[in-house]
């Protein structure tokens, strides 16, 4: 777990990702249309909705191995700030080519930003590099 600075640097963002992604898995899969403007009206929407969930469901379980097992930290921050970074760029791409989405998807916007940026900052720090 989180034992030192050092521990809570390299860690937090891996933390906070768990954090939102395992309910937003939940959400994709289950209820999108809770927050989100998505009507899943066929067995193809239902079925691409809860991919969604399993992928969020399998990469935060990555993430968890990385914060208790030092031996899976650098792959869970590798893939962490590809999966945010990846996420952002595409929901830009989708503000530029489709327009502003609604107001918990810009929020995701700006916070996968925040995490994947963090990441890379994570991956180049001295803390990092002393492993």
């Amino acid at each position: 777990m989180i034992t030192s600075k050092q521990d809570f640097i390299l860690k937090v963002h891996l933390i906070i990702s768990v954090l939102v992604v395992i309910p937003a898995a939940f959400i994709y899969g289950f209820e999108p249309q809770l927050f989100l403007d998505i009507r899943n009206e066929t067995i193809d929407e239902h079925n691409f909705t809860r991919a969604i969930m399993g992928l969020y469901l399998a990469f935060s379980f990555l993430w968890i191995q990385g914060v208790l097992k030092r031996k899976f930290l650098h792959i869970a921050l590798v893939s962490n700030t590809l999966f945010m970074l990846g996420l952002c760029l595409g929901r830009i791409l989708s503000i530029i080519l489709d327009g502003f989405p609604s107001k918990p998807y810009i929020l995701g916007t700006l916070g996968e930003l925040v995490l994947g940026f963090y990441g890379l900052l994570v991956l180049n720090s001295k803390y990092f590099k002393k492993m």
